[in-house]
C-alpha cells in the first residue's frame, strides 16, 4: 500500500495528467481510502480550475505607453560620432597585445582561465537544467522513492549509472531520477526533497579518477555544491539554504564511503 508521503510526491503529477497508468491507479487507490490526501487533491485540482478560467492578463494603459515613449530620447537629434580609422600606432599596440596574450598562452596561464571559464559555463548550465526541472513534467523519468527502482532504470541509457542513494532516514527523500544534458551529452540526475525544496544531484562520467574535495557556490540564487571522487563529478543544486545543502553532500558522500 502507498503510504501518504509517497502519495504527496505525486499527487501534483496525478492533477497535472502526467503519471503512467500504473502509478496513477495507485495515487487513486491510496487517494480512496486517505480523507486528508483526498482533500488536498481535490483543493489542487480547485485552484488549477480557478487558474484556468481566471483572467491573468493586465493590459498598460495608453497613458503609461505615452509618457514611456516621451521620456525616450529623440533619435534623430542624437549626435553620431564618425568612424575613425585606427592608426598605425593601435595596430601595432593590439599586435603586441596579441604577442603577449600567445607568450602567457605558452606558460599555461591563458590554460587556466579557460579552464576556470569552463567550470562557471558548466555550472550554469546545471542551474538553467535545474530550473528546467521544476517546470511541470520535467523533474523525473522514473518516479519512486526505492533506490532499487531508480538506479537499474539508468542502466543501459549511460555509459556509467550514478549513484542512488536513499536519504529518506536523513531528512531527504528520495523521488526518483531521470536523464538531462549539460555540456552538450546526457548525465544523470538523482532527485530529492527537503521538505518542500527539490535537490537535483547532476552525475557525470569524468577522466579524472583524482578525488577533489567539496565546494559551495551560488549562481542566481541557488546553491551548488559539487566535488569529484572514483571518476565521477557531482554537483547538487537546490535552493535551500547552503548549510542544509551541505549537509546533504555530506550525508551521501558519507553513505558512498568517500567521507574524509
Amino acid at each position: 500500500m502507498m503510504t501518504c508521503d509517497e502519495a504527496e510526491i505525486l499527487i501534483h503529477a496525478l492533477a497535472d495528467g502526467e503519471l503512467d497508468a500504473g502509478h496513477a491507479r495507485e495515487v487513486e487507490a491510496h487517494v480512496a481510502t486517505c480523507a486528508r490526501c483526498a482533500g488536498e487533491l481535490a483543493a489542487i485540482r480547485q485552484m488549477k480550475q480557478a487558474l484556468s478560467g481566471a483572467d491573468l492578463t493586465y493590459k498598460a494603459p495608453t497613458a503609461l505607453r505615452e509618457r514611456i515613449e516621451a521620456a525616450l530620447p529623440d533619435v534623430q537629434s542624437t549626435k553620431v560620432t564618425p568612424l575613425v580609422p585606427p592608426s598605425r600606432r593601435s595596430l601595432l599596440r593590439g599586435f603586441a597585445a596579441g604577442s603577449a596574450l600567445s607568450a602567457l598562452a605558452a606558460t599555461g596561464l591563458v590554460a587556466i582561465v579557460l579552464r576556470k571559464d569552463d567550470k562557471q559555463r558548466i555550472e550554469a548550465e546545471i542551474v538553467s537544467a535545474h530550473l528546467r526541472s521544476l517546470q511541470a513534467g520535467h523533474l523525473t523519468d522514473v518516479i519512486s522513492t526505492d533506490q532499487h527502482t531508480v538506479k537499474p532504470w539508468f542502466n543501459g541509457k549511460l555509459d556509467v549509472a550514478p549513484p542512488v542513494i536513499d536519504l529518506t532516514a536523513e531528512g531527504f527523500t528520495l523521488i526518483g531520477g531521470r536523464l538531462d544534458y549539460v555540456d552538450a551529452r546526457a548525465i544523470g540526475a538523482v532527485v530529492y526533497r527537503r521538505r518542500q525544496h527539490i535537490i537535483n544531484l547532476f552525475v557525470a562520467q569524468t577522466s579524472s579518477a583524482e578525488r577533489r574535495a567539496a565546494k559551495l557556490d551560488t549562481i542566481q540564487g541557488f546553491n551548488i555544491r559539487s566535488w569529484r571522487d572514483r571518476g565521477l563529478s557531482y554537483w547538487a543544486v537546490s535552493d535551500i539554504n547552503a548549510d542544509e545543502l551541505n549537509e546533504f553532500g555530506e550525508r551521501f558522500e558519507r553513505a558512498m564511503g568517500t567521507s574524509s
